[in-house]
């Protein structure tokens, strides 16, 4: 976007661009959201920045009335696959807190030192203000969502003492901590009843796992809660995870130990209940349920631009804000999509509960039909030939793989290369087209795959007057670049259930259903 197009948003109060980026008042030393209320500045009083950390290194502040880090992350994120937007994945996922600035370069294979000249190029700051920024972010939204006490906000928040905190949040939001605490708004009896049933009184500070607490999480709408909440439905792996039509709750491994957490929809923002072994863990938990539910997604402009085909119009139509699925654990997300090849969605979930029921680590505490963790790859290679069943290919396959993910021999993240992640999994015995695809798209949020080789989404185009072979279909697909990840999901939607059953002939690389 050029300035003429951000102004026109900032002047609309276009809250669709909120995130995207911010605008900062050069008279007042304001930055804002876009859709700020506040009057809208002359043109030449007004200048852009790509993050809210941007417009720190340039000595602006944020705005006490709008709050623009309140907001969903930038789409940007999903839809470029370059350094500076691997960086940012890997910062909100909390890596600079862990590893620091030098454990991030090594994973984007840069020197610290030109990786913080290609982000100061590109975002208007470098790793060190970008994670900093992020940091009082989180503190700001524990601040005003929790009563957490301060000193524990600080160092959940990623700050490595409570002089540092108060001078970022103080340099941020020109208040102190205390003075944001001030502004949080007062639970009502009804959330405040919700919360102690779903995860005790936080007097104690003790959950199931640890640390229990509570927050709300930013959504552009609309948002389709109904097909995200039936799609994990569906594949929720007993023990593991549980759905339902307006929540989902699942195990997870996340760095500082086990974590188990709910989501709900009230309509505008989803709710999160976590509990958690540390509070360190807090950042990567936010960002991988983001991921999750696909929160920064920009559905207005994606349904704008498949409603413009006729074939999708009145599928939009009747979903609008429709989601693509992330992923909590790529490594996981790889597993499960290669038990998942050549099976339908039930028969792939059956085979994910024995492994999960044979090899998955029992939680101490278990936290409502929640018991155990999804089985780490050393786990399946280890014990995953006792249990999977299928040909004998598909197995020594899959722990194949297991294996090879357990020694660092293959590696995924949510901060890969498209391009190389496809690359490197296409190499291994036993992962095809489909399964890269998919693995893209939970993953990395890929907006532009579509998996024409699954039967389920050729019924769904067949339904809606599209092609019904790979190749049709994928010359149909280029018509609704860079959205064909979120085509596929209105196909699939569309696809009437089977007929009959169908048993693949052995070594067919066709999934019967998507994993």
């Amino acid at each position: 976007m050029d300035f003429e197009q951000r102004y026109r948003a900032v002047a609309t109060r276009d809250a669709r661009f909120d995130g995207a980026f911010v605008l900062a008042v050069r008279t007042t030393g304001i930055y804002c959201r876009p859709s700020c209320p506040a009057r809208t500045p002359k043109p030449g009083n007004v200048e852009f920045f790509p993050t809210g950390a941007a417009a720190h290194e340039s000595g602006y502040r944020a705005c006490k009335r709008c709050l623009p880090d309140a907001v969903p992350g930038s789409p940007e994120w999903n839809l470029r696959s370059d350094v500076a937007t691997r960086a940012m994945r890997l910062i909100a996922d909390g890596v600079v807190e862990r590893e620091g600035v030098s454990g991030l370069s090594v994973r984007l294979g840069y020197t610290a030192r030109h990786l913080n000249r290609l982000l100061s190029a590109e975002l208007g700051a470098g790793p060190l203000a970008l994670a900093r920024a992020h940091r009082a972010q989180t503190a700001r939204e524990l601040l005003v969502g929790t009563d957490l006490p301060v000193s524990e906000i600080a160092f959940a928040s990623g700050f490595g003492s409570i002089r540092q905190f108060n001078d970022t949040i103080a340099a941020v939001y020109d208040r102190t901590p205390s003075q944001l605490r001030a502004t949080r708004r007062v639970p009502s009896p009804a959330d405040l009843s919700e919360s102690r049933s779903a995860i005790g009184e936080r007097d104690s500070d003790k959950s199931a796992i640890g640390v229990g607490l509570r927050l709300t999480l930013p959504v552009r709408l609309p948002f389709d809660a109904d097909g995200v909440f039936a799609w994990l439905a569906a594949r929720a792996v007993p023990g593991v995870e549980m759905g339902g039509t307006d929540h989902y709750t699942r195990a997870v491994h996340l760095p500082g130990g086990p974590a188990v957490f709910t989501v709900t929809w009230d309509g505008e923002r989803l709710r999160l209940t976590a509990s958690v072994a540390t509070l360190a863990d807090l950042t990567p938990l936010l960002a991988r349920v983001r991921r999750l539910f696909d929160a920064d997604a920009d559905p207005v402009g994606i349904d704008e631009a498949l409603a413009a085909d006729p074939a999708l119009a009145r599928s939009v139509r009747a979903v609008p804000g429709i989601r693509l699925p992330g992923a909590v654990d790529a490594h996981e997300l790889l597993l499960r999509a290669l038990v998942g090849q050549q099976i339908s969605v039930a028969a792939a979930r059956t085979q994910l509960d024995r492994l999960t029921q044979a090899c998955g680590t029992r939680l101490d505490a278990p936290h409502e039909g929640i018991d155990r963790l999804f089985p780490t790859p050393a786990q399946v290679a280890e014990h995953g030939h006792e249990v999977l069943v299928g040909p004998q290919a598909r197995t020594a396959s899959i722990l194949a793989v297991a294996g090879r993910l357990a020694c660092g021999e293959l590696d995924l993240t949510v901060a890969d290369d498209p391009l190389d992640q496809h690359d490197r999994l296409i190499a291994e015995p036993g992962i095809g087209e489909w399964t890269a695809g998919y693995v893209a798209m939970r993953v990395l949020g890929h907006p532009d795959i579509l998996p024409t080789g699954d039967v389920a989404l050729r019924r769904g185009a067949a339904a809606l007057g599209l092609p019904d072979t790979p190749a049709a279909l994928a010359a149909w697909g280029t018509r609704v670049s860079p959205w064909r990840s979120y085509a596929g999901l209105h196909l699939w939607r569309s696809a009437p259930p089977p007929t009959r059953r169908r048993r693949p002939t052995t070594g067919s690389r066709e999934p019967v259903r998507n994993a």
